[in-house]
């Protein structure tokens, strides 16, 4: 059983109130439209005997008897009443009637009276001896005389009651039948709504191994197919955010294992000074290494949750460069790594040089760190047709083909190479470009290794070129 307040009762009793507002209307117009239509040829027909007495008359009608009852009545098909009249005071007194038992009853009949006052002829309905009639009238103000025509309305109302009363029939039996397959497509509604909601709550309670299956081409199999999208979209993030966990979990293990150990080691008064420096130094290097995780993790987390805002401002790459140039000069001398810049010209594309410049800083960093010394490392950029790339490449060993497609995944890191990074930087770098609707492209072989960060070209930059 449907409850009243649920979605189904109340699509069955929409259908109830349409159909009972269909059949209303329906009833409304349509008996009295007929019951108007009846009288009306009643009438008409009234009026047109009343034409032909009229022209047919004899001089002496009016004071006969017999010509109403051998010529008049058989010819209107009605009753004939012939009224002598006055008109001070207005008033009308049957002489003659096709119906003499009850000409008494027609004294001053309504619609006589209207056809003597206006001198003109009338029709109309009236209602004697609770029977309804049709009447017409011709008054003669001349011979202060008036010609009824009359004729009772019970076998139109016969009919117009059986036609009410097969439209109220045939309105209960559609009103029944509106409800049962109100019932019917309600239970089925109801149903559909009931297994997205079951499917609802699975997924709420984090269970994402089930598909929300809904055949259907309306809208609810539209939403069951958003559901199960939604689904598999959840599943994704659950399996991404379990790995996210584990591997940020290890990643912040082995640092701090580090730190307790070299303070453990610090402890003891065994410790010369120059060991106690290194291991300081290494203690350092670990807390820079957290440092720099915990600001990796921050970032990912603002583009996981979409909460990185980025700018959309023009840029110039060749400006960018020589900013990374200057920021890491000192330091890529200091491992070994020349570092240099190579363009002419300017590229000018559309972007946020805060985001530009940490994309730069993170390619710049893995190539001096994951390469020996003696690499060199070089910045440049290009002009591209509908962009520019600001290019990070060296001359190191290169990565090897099947690990290409994993260098940008989150905690990655090649067998072999420096672990002194949180494995996140080239993973933030990717989601960054993509963010500013560019992207980061690798192209490696035995003694180079280009990355390179492609940007949409400005507008001013497109116009130029367009000329």
């Amino acid at each position: 059983m449907i409850r009243l307040r649920s979605v189904g009762a109340r699509l069955a009793l929409a259908l109830f109130a349409i159909v009972a507002c269909v059949l209303a209307t329906v009833y409304i117009i349509v008996v009295p439209a007929y019951e108007r239509s009846l009288l009306n040829a009643r009438i008409s027909t009234l009026q047109s005997a009343l034409g032909d007495l009229v022209l047919q008359r004899p001089q002496a009608f009016f004071l006969t008897q017999q010509w109403v009852d051998d010529v008049a009545a058989p010819t209107a098909d009605a009753r004939v009443v012939v009224f002598k009249t006055t008109r001070l005071p207005l008033s009308a007194i049957a002489i003659a009637d096709s119906t003499p038992r009850v000409m008494a009853d027609m004294a001053n009949d309504p619609v006589a009276l209207r056809a003597i006052a206006t001198k003109r002829r009338q029709r109309g309905t009236v209602t004697r001896n609770a029977t309804r009639y049709a009447e017409v009238a011709y008054p003669f103000p001349a011979r202060r005389r008036a010609l009824l025509l009359a004729t009772p309305l019970h076998t139109d109302a016969q009919t117009v009651a059986v036609v009410r009363a097969r439209v109220l029939l045939a309105g209960s039996i559609a009103l029944v039948f509106a409800m049962f397959v109100g019932y019917l497509l309600a239970r089925l509604f109801t149903r559909r709504i009931s297994r997205l909601e079951l499917a609802a709550e699975r997924i709420a309670d984090g269970r994402f191994d089930e598909p929300v299956v809904d055949n259907g081409d309306d809208e609810l199999g539209q939403l069951a197919r958003a559901f199960d999208r939604m689904r598999l979209r959840l599943a994704s993030l659950d399996r991404a955010r379990s790995e996210f966990i584990a591997n940020a979990s290890h990643e912040l293990r082995t640092p701090i294992f580090s730190i307790g150990a070299f303070l453990e080691l610090i402890e003891s008064e065994e410790l010369d000074s120059a060991t106690r420096e290194e291991f300081l130094g290494d203690i350092r290097e670990q807390v820079r290494r957290l440092g720099k995780l915990a600001t990796d993790l921050l970032d990912l987390g603002r583009l996981d949750a979409g909460r990185m805002i980025v700018e959309d401002d023009e840029l110039d790459l060749a400006r960018i460069a020589a900013v990374l140039e200057a920021e890491f000069a000192a330091r890529a001398g200091a491992s070994g790594h020349p570092l240099a810049t190579d363009g002419t010209g300017s590229a000018l594309v559309r972007g946020d040089e805060l985001r530009v410049l940490q994309i730069g800083r993170i390619l710049i960093d893995n190539a001096i760190v994951h390469t020996p010394a003696g690499t060199s490392v070089t910045i440049s950029w290009e002009v591209l047709p509908g962009g520019g790339a600001l290019v990070v490449a060296d001359n190191g060993p290169g990565i090897p083909a099947d690990a290409a497609g994993q260098v940008f995944d989150r905690f990655y890191r090649l067998e072999g190479t420096v672990a002194s990074g949180s494995g996140l930087g080239l993973a933030i770098a990717r989601e960054l470009a993509e963010l500013m609707g560019g992207r980061i492209d690798l192209q490696s072989s035995r003694g180079r290794t280009a990355f390179r960060l492609l940007l949409p070209v400005s507008a001013s930059a497109d116009r130029t070129l367009s000329r």
